[in-house]
């Protein structure tokens, strides 16, 4: 019987070569069934390694790096751009997220003829409003649209400064070399937004003085109103606005009270660095990463190889973890199809960004070409809607 349900879903989760189409802007990309790789690049800065698993039926993080000139015109200024944008209750956020963010970016890039914080918050504040609009149109035939939101981690290198951006869990991690000992020290440059982190808990309480149940213990996991478990995000408008969280929004996602102020945030921590020559790289990663590996034991796994396929192998060897948490084989855990084997693990990204100390302290203003990657995985072409499914549990990064 579970066998023939293994057949019946595999089935039901497999591709069709005249539905589905890999979504790398860049024929670089290579597919190994649901792992997709780009081993190595060159970015205005250095080189770059990025990687892709997909776990979800609906591949739900979309990642982005975009290099060259960061502003609408060619005057400039040059840098590098990533972006990791794990989505949760669906992939419309995410893919919202990284077809908008980067062009809102080059526009007040464009306006203040600078990059700066207020550059990327602004950049943020846009794609939110054009997400709450969109979600304004499709409510009446896709209401469940108000469920679907997502993280958004952003690292901008120019001028020989870099800026990571955040919102929600996942997280960019510096490889900073000490010269005494030789060791690469791991740095976690991003704050983090989730509630199993007690100081995130205690911000919302001090924002919801009067509400005992804003943040909720439920089957042993910290959620936001019992639901989901960024305090931070894209979308999710159904804990931002009252109009979205009323019927026909599926019941598990109606507050029992009314909503009258917004509970979820969408403003990024946003850090600033000035580069140092002995910084070696960054890894910019969903959450799905980080469930598995240590900042310091993803920082040593890209020191001690060659830096071609380092993303590639940060991802290999969380599915390894999280093969033998489950007492399973590597092998045998590459043999489940999407869509079952989120039962395993969450989809993963991996983008990591070298530093060549010599390209950085003049990137900003040397031209170069203008280079776009997107992440890929077997997704569903932008003209095809995606099928109709109740959401998975919101906020599950």
């Amino acid at each position: 019987m579970l066998s023939g349900l293994m057949n019946f879903l595999r089935a039901c989760f497999r591709p069709r070569s005249n539905q589905y189409s890999h979504t790398s802007l860049d024929t670089g990309g290579r597919q190994d069934g649901l792992l997709w790789y780009k081993d190595t690049g060159q970015h205005v800065n250095g080189e770059f390694s990025m990687a892709v698993v997909q776990a979800n039926n609906l591949l739900e993080d979309q990642s982005q790096l975009e290099s060259g000139c960061m502003s609408l015109n060619e005057l400039g200024p040059y840098g590098t751009f990533v972006g990791v944008y794990d989505g949760h209750g669906g992939p419309e956020t995410s893919r919202f997220i990284n077809e908008h963010l980067f062009q809102h970016l080059k526009r007040f890039t464009s306006e203040q003829q600078t990059m700066s914080v207020d550059v990327i918050r602004k950049a943020y504040q846009a794609t939110e409003e054009g997400f709450l609009s969109l979600v304004t149109k499709q409510w009446p035939m896709k209401p469940q649209i108000a469920a679907v939101g997502s993280c958004c981690l952003v690292g901008v290198i120019c001028g020989g400064t870099l800026y990571v951006a955040n919102l929600g869990d996942s997280r960019a991690v510096l490889g900073r070399a000490v010269k005494a000992t030789g060791e690469v020290l791991a740095i976690q440059l991003s704050a983090e937004h989730n509630v199993c982190i007690e100081s995130v808990r205690q911000e919302l309480q001090s924002l919801h003085p009067d509400d005992s149940r804003i943040v909720v213990l439920k089957h042993n996991v910290w959620r936001v109103k019992g639901l989901i478990q960024v305090s931070r995000s894209i979308g999710d408008v159904y804990l931002k606005k009252a109009e979205f969280n009323r019927e026909p929004l599926y019941s598990k996602f109606r507050l029992r009270e009314p909503l009258k102020r917004p509970i979820l945030s969408a403003d990024p921590s946003i850090s600033v660095h000035q580069l140092q020559p002995q910084d070696q790289f960054v890894i910019f990663a969903s959450d799905g990463l980080w469930e598995h590996l240590s900042n310091q034991e993803a920082v040593d796994i890209v020191q001690n190889h060659p830096q071609s396929g380092s993303a590639r192998r940060l991802v290999k060897t969380a599915l390894k973890e999280a093969a033998n948490k489950r007492e399973m084989r590597y092998s045998d855990l590459k043999k489940i199809d999407r869509g079952v084997r989120r039962h395993f693990h969450d989809d993963i990204t991996v983008i990591v960004v070298f530093l060549d100390s010599n390209l950085v302290s003049r990137a900003s203003s040397v031209k170069g070409p203008n280079l776009s990657v997107k992440g890929g995985g077997v997704n569903l072409r932008p003209n095809i809607l995606a099928p109709c499914a109740t959401p998975t549990e919101a906020g599950s990064t």
